[in-house]
This record gives structure tokens, C-alpha cells and sequence, in this order.
């Protein structure tokens, strides 16, 4: 009886071993992509117009990819990136659709909505993409209203894990009248005057003084997230601001840009670390934070302080300018003796504050751009071991 129960026991902790295991494994398009060079223009615009983030932070999803040929017709439309993510975005399903799934769909047809659906750019159901099982075990995809007219069939699958994401190859671009429209890029921004005018005054003030502005607007079109500490805790951050050397002082104030586009919603999505402005290729000094979320609060953590994010100042893709209640300390600048104290002055690190860091990138999701490193906490790991150790006490 004994022996049959300690069995059991382990077999119910292998059981749940293998379930966190399991879970905790994510999917990576531009790592799913890169093993197959036929897709390399496909994959490079995912990254391009941010949706390989978008689809990574999905738990169910379908992609329908298109090779280098097909897309180089899409782009001998010469349209602007933000026609071209609507484009892109009608051709990722947010379902799972594998080979099997495809060729058994039930009544031989139906409708699935995609991201562009999803984004709320789409009028109407446009967004909708029809899927239809033809003579000849072919599989056609066309717009909701196709008049029997299918401008992609099923080429092949790329990739299944199974109701998690599925990579489909299909033979040329869904075109969609919808999706194809023009798409106007957003209004210039004044990240200056935006700040300013937003509780954020005296962080702007230190940016312009610095003479580094222009080290944030230059990565606008390509992504930008700020992260701006209010006019009260600046000011009362100043002496210690004051304290630091030239270099100290320009790489403090890049740790608070991250050079990549991140919605709330997209920080809300994951905890991990994440680059900033200030990561350079050196081995010391990686000058990146931790993003956690507590419920619907998002919170930066260095070893110095943890900050909050209080407030959205404006949320509109490539730029995303947030406000926090701190002022964020990295640890190459300040010793870990003053964590969470804003009362005393944390003492310049001995270590070089010249920004020199090291960011290993494995593709162009977190290619120094400020993509998040995923952290993996294990914790269950060892609960897993001392729980089997405890059967046998």
C-alpha cells in the first residue's frame, strides 16, 4: 500500500513536471522563420511593423507565410509600412489552423478573424479572411465577400505546435481592398513639449540640457518607449543626478528610453528583462531593468529602486512615453545599499559609467532593440524536487 502510494505520488509529480514544462515554453516567429531562408522577406517585415512581437505574446495563433517572390510583388506596390502591418496583419489568424485542421473544416468552409481584425483598423468584418476547402484537396483563402474568387491557396505546413501556433506556407498575398488602403503615418510628435506639458517638465529640461534629444527622436519610425519620472521626484533627485559625472549623467538619462515600440498592453504581457538606450556592447555593464506586473499595475525594477507606472502619456505605434514615480537607477551607477530609499543618496558606483554593456541578441525580436529577455523562475523547479524527497520521509 505504501509503495503503491509513493508511485502514485511521483507519477502525479512527473505529471505536473511535465505540464509546467510544457507551458512555459513560448513560440518565436523570427526564430520559427529564420530556419527557412525562402521566408526571409516575410520574416524581416514581421519585424519591421512590430506584429513578430504581437505574435510571439499570443497564445493561439496561425501564420500565413508567403515567400520572397510573393513578396516582392506586395512590395512593388511601394505602400508605407503602416499599410504594409495591415497587410501582414490579414495574413496572421487568431486561431489555430494546422494541416489537418485546414482540410477537415467542418461544412468545407469558414470564416476566421485576424489580427487587422483584431486591431480595430479593419471597417466593418473586412478583417475576416475565408477559408474553403476546393476540389482537388486544395485549401483557398480569400476576404469574406470573394464572389467565389480565391487569390491564396495552401502550399504547405512550416511549422506546428499544435494549438499553440501553426506557420502555414500559402502561394501568394489574400489580397483585400480593406487592408491594402492607405494608411496615413501618425502625426509628428513633440517628445519634448509632449513632456513637458504632461508633469514631466523637469525630465525634459535634463534631456534638452544634456544635448542627447536628438538621440530619442531619431528612433521614433523605428520604435521608441519612454519612460519619464514626474517634475517631484526629479527635483528632488537632482543632487544625486548632480553627483554623477558627464557620461554618468547621458547614460542615466538613456536608461529611461527603450529603442523598440512597447503598448501597455505588451509590457502588461510578459516579466522579464528588458535593454535600454543606455546597453552597449561591452561586458559589464548591460544597464537594463526588470518589467513586473502586479495585478494591472506595471512595475520597473532595478537593484537600486522599483518604479510604477503611473500614467499613459501617449500610446500610438512606433511611440509609446509613460509616466513613472521614480526616477530609475541602474546599478552600474549606484551601490545596491540604497534600494527603494529616496531619502538617501545612493554612492556613484566604482565601476566605469561610460554606458558600456553587453546585450546578446539571438535575432532581430531582441537585436539590441530593446525586445524582453524572458526570465525563468525556478522556484516550482525546486519545489518539484523537495516534494518527491518528502514521499519517501
Amino acid at each position: 500500500m505504501s509503495l503503491s502510494l509513493e508511485k502514485s505520488s511521483i507519477s502525479l509529480l512527473l505529471l505536473l513536471f511535465f505540464a509546467i514544462t510544457t507551458t512555459s515554453s513560448a513560440h518565436n516567429i523570427t526564430r520559427i522563420l529564420a530556419k527557412h531562408p525562402e521566408f526571409s522577406t516575410f520574416n524581416q517585415y514581421l519585424s519591421l511593423t512590430h506584429l513578430a512581437s504581437e505574435i510571439n505574446r499570443r497564445l493561439t495563433i496561425t501564420v500565413c507565410a508567403v515567400d520572397n517572390p510573393a513578396m516582392d510583388d506586395l512590395l512593388d506596390k511601394h505602400m508605407s509600412i503602416y499599410t504594409l502591418k495591415n497587410v501582414l496583419s490579414f495574413h496572421v489568424f487568431a486561431d489555430y489552423f494546422g494541416s489537418k485542421q485546414l482540410h477537415r473544416i467542418t461544412k468545407g468552409t469558414t470564416l476566421t478573424a485576424t489580427l487587422f481584425q483584431a486591431t480595430g483598423e479593419a471597417p466593418g468584418t473586412s478583417g475576416y479572411v475565408n477559408i474553403t476547402n476546393l476540389k482537388g484537396k486544395k485549401v483557398g483563402f480569400a476576404t469574406e465577400d470573394n464572389d467565389g474568387h480565391f487569390s491564396a491557396n495552401f502550399v504547405k505546413s512550416v511549422q506546428e505546435i499544435p494549438y499553440n501556433i501553426s506557420v502555414i506556407q500559402i502561394s501568394n498575398i489574400i489580397t483585400s481592398a480593406a487592408a491594402e488602403a492607405p494608411v496615413a503615418a501618425p502625426a509628428d510628435v513633440d517628445l519634448i513639449d509632449l513632456m513637458s506639458k504632461k508633469g514631466c517638465k523637469e525630465f525634459a529640461k535634463l534631456l534638452q540640457n544634456s544635448k542627447i534629444t536628438k538621440q530619442f527622436t531619431d528612433l521614433v519610425e523605428n520604435g521608441l518607449t519612454v519612460f519619464c519620472p514626474i517634475d517631484k521626484v526629479v527635483n528632488s533627485f537632482l543632487p544625486k543626478y548632480k553627483n554623477l559625472t558627464k557620461n554618468g549623467q547621458i547614460s542615466l538619462l538613456l536608461y529611461h528610453g527603450i529603442p523598440d515600440y512597447h503598448s501597455l498592453g505588451m509590457l502588461r504581457s510578459k516579466n522579464g528583462f528588458i535593454n535600454t538606450m543606455a546597453t552597449t556592447n561591452g561586458k559589464n555593464n548591460k544597464y537594463d531593468f526588470s518589467v513586473k506586473n502586479e495585478g494591472d499595475n506595471v512595475k520597473l525594477g532595478t537593484n537600486i529602486v522599483t518604479a510604477k507606472i503611473t500614467e499613459t502619456l501617449l500610446d500610438e505605434e512606433p511611440l509609446a512615453v509613460y509616466k513613472i514615480d521614480k526616477v530609475l537607477q541602474p546599478s552600474e551607477l549606484f551601490k545596491a545599499q540604497s534600494i527603494n530609499s529616496d531619502d538617501t543618496a545612493p554612492e556613484p558606483s566604482s565601476g566605469n559609467d561610460d554606458g558600456d554593456s553587453n546585450s546578446d541578441s539571438d535575432d532581430s525580436t531582441n537585436n539590441n532593440n530593446g525586445a524582453m529577455i524572458m526570465s525563468v523562475n525556478c522556484g516550482w523547479l525546486i519545489t518539484f524536487f523537495l516534494s518527491i524527497g518528502l514521499v519517501f520521509v
